[in-house]
């Protein structure tokens, strides 16, 4: 049976940088409050570049990471929440723009945890498929789809992308264990944003409430200390593995406390956790695979390295992944 290994990442973040100090210009806050909240210092904002640009830059780097050029890929997914536009995709686009002129590509919509359904999807596709290898990038532009008079969350996210390239291998199976859920209940009432208007001569009413992302912070900060905890035990546990044989813990840099409060749960040292939601903000579908390539640009990862992904977001969703590099 097919095996498949992730063989390298790359990221790309704007670098326009906005302080909490930027921020107490805009809206009544203070780069105290929010660092005791949720341990941002900065995030990056977006002066003009788009997602698919973003998704490109990452792209690219990812490639030149792995000695790989275009003509290698044969399919990209690319997790976004906040494209350019609705059609054609931030994949098609990115094909386009790399000239992967063989690769299929479509996007993927699960928010914070989009980056690991993606390589969850990219993966079974490379197993029942003749593909060979699959870029898989998460990508938002979160400052466009952000009110930035509403202090309760445009001091928590930012723009970037991250990438990975995932190959078909006669070894091992890279990806021992996986998770992923969803509970669309919660998520009418947790995490919303970018609804379309309703404007036909037929609909009775033609008004968008939502344009812009609403939270229930409260709520999502107890959806996320509750599951984030439970991926790790569940993908440890169908491994038949232990949490010290694990090199690092990758999850989405949502808020500082979060990652805490689950390290706290799950008895463990901070340190085993990879944080840089202090540089970042919550980039959402981004954070995760920005996080990785962080990870090896560092050298902190290296092949062998049994590391474990874990995701949650808007939806509601949650995912995970256990991986062998």
């Amino acid at each position: 049976m097919k095996g498949v290994r992730i063989v390298g990442f790359g990221h790309y973040c704007p670098e326009n940088i906005v302080t909490n100090k930027d921020l107490e210009n805009i809206v009544d806050t203070s780069d105290d409050w929010i660092i005791k909240r949720t341990g941002i210092k900065e995030r990056r904002i977006s002066n003009g570049e788009g997602t698919v640009e973003l998704a490109y830059k990452a792209a690219l780097e990812a490639l030149k990471n792995c000695n790989l050029s275009s003509e290698d890929i044969d399919l990209i997914i690319v997790s976004t929440i906040s494209p350019d536009r609705m059609m054609p995709s931030t994949a098609c686009s990115v094909q386009g723009l790399l000239g992967c002129n063989n690769a299929a590509a479509f996007d993927l919509s699960a928010a914070c945890s989009g980056f690991v359904y993606s390589i969850l999807t990219a993966s079974s596709l490379l197993k029942a498929t003749d593909k060979k290898r699959a870029l898989v990038i998460g990508a938002e532009t979160l400052s466009k789809i952000i009110d930035w008079s509403d202090r309760s969350t445009c001091v928590l996210f930012g723009d970037g992308a991250g990438a990975a390239i995932l190959e078909v291998s006669d070894e091992e199976d890279g990806i021992i264990s996986t998770c992923f859920y969803a509970d669309g209940k919660q998520g009418e009432t947790s995490l919303v944003a970018g609804e379309l208007e309703l404007n036909t001569p037929f609909a009775k009413e033609a008004m968008a409430e939502n344009m812009y992302m609403t939270m229930n912070g409260r709520e999502v900060f107890r959806f996320a200390v509750t599951v984030l905890p439970s991926i790790v035990n569940e993908l440890l546990e169908k491994a038949g593995e232990s949490i010290e044989n694990i090199k690092y813990i990758v999850p989405h840099q949502a808020n500082y406390r979060i990652i805490s409060e689950a390290s706290r749960r799950l008895r463990v040292k901070d340190d085993k956790f990879y944080v840089n939601v202090d540089k970042y903000g919550n980039t959402s579908g981004a954070s995760v695979p920005i996080a990785l390539s962080e990870l090896l640009e560092k050298g902190l990862i290296k092949r062998g390295d049994k590391i474990i992904l874990a995701a949650f977001g808007g939806g509601l969703t949650w995912a995970g992944a256990l991986i062998k590099l």
